[in-house]
């Protein structure tokens, strides 16, 4: 039975543990919002940061972290997500809103003749645009459908 045993390897021992790795991945895996953190996403920096806070590891580096999610196909830093309002005063500004989308207006249900219009304060089109054109080729899998603005001339401008 003791040919069995494991002989010593060669090279550093690991620093960290499997437990250490899979507590990492599953930190990469929730959304940085959930644990109360104010980032739409996580970088490699704040997983190491998080990790030490949360006492996974005494110290642990960024590129350590980054090595582990890559050879686990994790890549949180590649990951979109909702991007959380700062404004306190959001939820007020954003019911209000949602209420139009509702149609409704301070409580008060908006009858048939009732209109909402939403206007845009700034406007993209260019100065002196009056119509748009459309691109008649049909939109390919990599792009969306195309359209511009075609500029005229009046007399007056130079």
């Amino acid at each position: 039975m003791a040919g069995l045993t494991d002989r010593p390897r060669s090279g550093r021992p690991r620093r960290f543990t499997a437990v250490q790795v899979a507590a990492v991945t599953a930190l990469a895996c929730t959304l940085p919002a959930e644990t109360g953190i104010p980032l739409s996403r996580w970088s490699s920096t704040e997983l190491a940061l998080e990790a030490v806070g949360r006492g996974v590891a005494e110290a642990i580096s960024a590129s350590t972290v980054r090595r582990w999610l890559t050879r686990s196909v994790i890549k949180p830093w590649q990951h979109r997500s909702w991007i959380f309002p700062r404004d306190p005063d959001f939820e007020a500004k954003a019911a209000r809103v949602l209420d139009l989308y509702a149609r409704t207006w301070n409580g008060t249900p908006l009858g048939p003749h009732d209109y909402v219009m939403s206007v845009d304060e700034k406007s993209r089109a260019p100065r002196g645009a009056d119509e748009a054109v459309r691109d008649e080729r049909p939109a390919a899998d990599h792009r969306s459908d195309r359209s511009k603005l075609e500029a005229g001339r009046s007399p007056g401008q130079g």
